[in-house]
């Protein structure tokens, strides 16, 4: 009698994962949002590769047979985690480690670019126009990262390579961390402030007209974290009223974002279509890390990426 291997239940998106490694070793299940509710049960693991959809929310079943682990391929967990699935026994990691220097660089290129007016560079030569500006220098500009985690951590890294003063913002104060009740003093004093943080209730819209208030006249805001950590309409109110000089937001509330939403024509933001960490290959290096998970769950070691479900993230920083 051929032994039973576990069944992956896995929340599809195109392209679909690569993972014929675990032939043999796991009888794969593919589902889209509709088909999620009826399958659940009967898996043994979930694999959320379709990491834009909140169906497991809706889905979660409550008592009765259910996966004993969730994984997403993201470094986010707010779209999947509810509070049937945070009571749970069921184990849930993320792909952290996966996107930290693919958006450390995307910030710096950003800094790079908004520095140097690179914008207006790329817009006067389709117009060939010849206008000479002065540029501003980064290395000796200060910048203010929220959120510890690995991302927020590597921002870090790159930015001091190109000279910025950094100050790290978490949870909790400790060393080479300030904590929240410095964020307005640190805002107000910085060139760059950028949102690295998880979403969870407690940093839900922390960006709202008192933070853009604080900030310089001649401050740039990014956020690379999720996008409910901003207030998107005081965030286009302190753009309009020249609050700050500009932003760059590469996460939304609602994604895609919507041809009608006015965030389009807001003057000095920059929007791009949540890619800073999605390099060539992204997909198959997450593709990879959850074979690797699952090898050490079948094989009954501990998993890593663990995320503590009353927090949303994975602890450790």
């Amino acid at each position: 009698m051929t032994p039973s291997v576990p069944t992956v239940l896995v929340l599809e998106a195109d392209p679909p994962p690569r993972l014929g490694r675990l032939t043999g070793r796991a009888r794969i299940v593919h589902t889209d949002e509709a088909g999620l509710a009826e399958r659940l049960p009967g898996a043994d693991v979930l694999l959320v590769w379709d990491f834009t959809s909140y169906a497991v929310r809706e889905a979660w079943p409550g008592e009765g047979p259910r996966p004993r682990w969730v994984h997403t391929a993201s470094a986010g967990v707010d779209h999947l985690l509810c509070p049937e699935l945070a009571a749970s026994d069921t184990v849930v990691t993320n792909a952290r480690g996966i996107f930290d220097q693919p958006i450390a660089e995307y910030v710096a290129a950003l800094v790079l670019a908004v520095a140097k007016d690179l914008p207006r560079t790329l817009e006067y030569q389709r117009e060939r126009t010849w206008r000479h500006r002065e540029a501003r220098r980064v290395a000796g500009t200060r910048a203010c990262v929220v959120g510890t985690g690995p991302i927020g951590r590597a921002i870090v890294r790159v930015l001091k390579a190109l000279g910025v003063t950094t100050a790290l913002v978490g949870r909790v104060p400790r060393t080479g961390v300030y904590g929240p009740d410095d964020l307005d003093r640190l805002m107000s004093r910085a060139d760059w402030v950028i949102a690295a943080a998880p979403l969870t209730e407690r940093t839900y819209r922390m960006f709202d007209t008192h933070r853009f208030g604080v900030m310089q006249p001649s401050a740039f805001f990014v956020n690379v974290g999720r996008g409910g950590l901003v207030d998107e309409e005081a965030l286009a109110g302190a753009l309009s009223r020249r609050w700050i000089a500009g932003a760059a937001l590469d996460v939304f509330a609602t994604e895609p974002l919507p041809g009608s939403s006015p965030l389009w024509e807001v003057p000095g933001l920059i929007v791009s279509p949540h890619m800073s960490g999605d390099t060539v290959g992204w997909r198959d290096e997450l593709g990879a890390q959850f074979v690797e998970l699952y090898e050490r769950w079948a094989a009954g070691r501990s998993l890593l990426n663990v995320v503590d479900k009353t927090r949303g993230y994975v602890p450790g920083h």
